[in-house]
């Protein structure tokens, strides 16, 4: 049974330990701006019990403990939550960092190029020309902290494989929808991969070990392979920053 406050939440069970919550709008770009502002105040006032949030482009889920709080406690404190005004206090402006990441666009590191260029009834180089004049908007960090970002304009959203790949390589370029990631270590998506970055977005040994955060601005530079290689994997960092 779904748990609402109109206009405001969704509050749906997921599972025996947690609930996902959506944003009941019919514009995308109100569902996801929205969702992030949730998402912000409830980590602000956890509730007691409350394990984790993981967040989705338009959704966000809740994992509780069963055994120190109830479905019902989280569901009832996330539309409490929800109900709170906006901070009137003023928000220090972050900059915004910009990041030019090199890509690789070819039958090789890009395997789903062409048929993601049938798809949308394009030639592959046009399908390069639309991704790399886009300036795409890092929305959150998702699994493994794979950047996740929208911005992307093509004819038709692009759909996701029926059966997912089962490894791909870390730095593949996915898109789906209207969203690209970049992959930072190798697993199985279902996102069609259309290139290949030589950096690395993700080190551990590093103190700051992920390149990007939510907000940022990145750019696809087309590259050739001679240039990939000469990169050499390194970690890669911004080009500028936008106060």
């Amino acid at each position: 049974m779904t748990t609402e406050h109109p206009a405001t939440i969704t509050v749906e069970p997921f599972g025996d330990s947690a609930v996902m919550v959506r944003i009941p709008h019919p514009d995308q770009a109100v569902r996801r701006s929205e969702i992030v502002a949730f998402r912000d105040r409830f980590l602000a006032r956890r509730p007691h019990g409350v394990l984790d949030a993981v967040s989705g482009l338009e959704s966000l889920l809740i994992e509780f403990d069963p055994l120190e709080t109830a479905l019902e406690h989280v569901a009832y404190a996330s539309r409490l939550l929800a109900e709170l005004p906006p901070a009137t206090t003023a928000v220090e402006p972050v900059a915004v960092r910009e990041f030019a990441v090199p890509v690789v666009f070819d039958e090789d590191n890009g395997p789903d190029l062409a048929s993601v260029a049938d798809e949308v009834g394009m030639a592959p180089v046009d399908v390069v020309d639309a991704i790399a004049v886009t300036t795409f908007t890092i929305s959150l960090l998702g699994a493994a902290m794979a950047p996740m970002m929208d911005g992307l304009r093509l004819p038709q959203p692009v759909r996701r494989h029926a059966e997912p790949r089962t490894d791909v390589v870390p730095g593949s370029i996915m898109i789906a929808g209207s969203n690209a990631i970049i992959q930072p270590f190798p697993g199985p998506t279902g996102w069609r991969v259309v290139g290949r970055t030589p950096h690395t977005i993700v080190d551990i040994s590093r103190p700051e070990p992920i390149s990007f955060c939510p907000g940022d601005l990145v750019r696809f530079v087309p590259a050739t392979r001679e240039e990939a290689e000469g990169l050499d994997g390194s970690f890669l960092l911004p080009v500028g920053v936008r106060p």
